[in-house]
């Protein structure tokens, strides 16, 4: 079955990056309708950031790097968005300490250590319209397609979907943070733009591993 060692890991990256810089504009029209509009920026400027930062890093050890990685990285976009991703790639990061490459159990143990991430750094839970009704399903479905014995690649495209099906559930919540629960009775019946960037955040590792 397929895996990815940790030299190859910044090609991931680069398909993140290439994904938020397509969609930078979308995010940004998300976010002015709920937010300060600057969402899209965040994202491409961070992602864009942070293949370079990570083949700058010299450890072997995956998950080492990739922390050091989302710690720098939190330098680059010292912003709300900013920092719950760094968060989750360095709570990702965690759960791989000790690996020089990624399987699919792996991959499924980093999901789950960023929403982990996300969920301790924002103090927030599945179901408040946030980036976690994205990446929180994804790390789920990627957990049960580990466990049940799918490839790297499965497990990646079971990620996405799940954080398609937690994307599509946020029409239906009320948001509770930001300028967003300002703007809550717009919110009902559309999507929300942190979970949107979490969805594009696993369609991009989706890209990035079907390479």
């Amino acid at each position: 079955m397929k895996v990815i060692q940790a030299k190859d890991w910044t090609a991931v990256m680069e398909a993140v990056a290439q994904i938020m810089t397509e969609q930078a504009d979308h995010l940004c029209e998300m976010d002015a309708r709920m937010g300060d509009g600057d969402l899209g920026l965040t994202m491409k400027k961070g992602y864009c950031a942070l293949p370079e930062i990570y083949a700058g890093l010299e450890e072997a050890d995956m998950g080492k790097r990739l922390s050091k990685a989302g710690m720098k990285m939190s330098s680059v976009v010292p912003s709300t968005m900013g920092t719950l991703m760094s968060s989750g790639w360095m709570e990702g990061g965690k759960r791989l300490i000790g690996k020089e490459e990624v399987d699919a159990s792996a991959f499924a143990a980093f999901l789950r250590g960023f929403a982990d991430g996300i969920a301790k750094r924002g103090k927030c839970v599945p179901g408040e319209r946030t980036v976690l009704d994205a990446i929180f399903p994804a790390a789920d479905a990627a957990e049960q397609a580990a466990t049940s014995g799918s490839g790297l690649e499965d497990t990646a495209a079971a990620a996405l979907e799940g954080a398609k099906r937690g994307l599509e559930s946020t029409k239906e919540m009320t948001p509770k943070y930001g300028k967003a629960a300002v703007f809550a009775a717009k919110a009902l019946g559309t999507e929300d733009q942190g979970a949107t960037a979490g969805m594009l955040l696993v369609q991009g590792l989706y890209n990035g591993i079907q390479k």
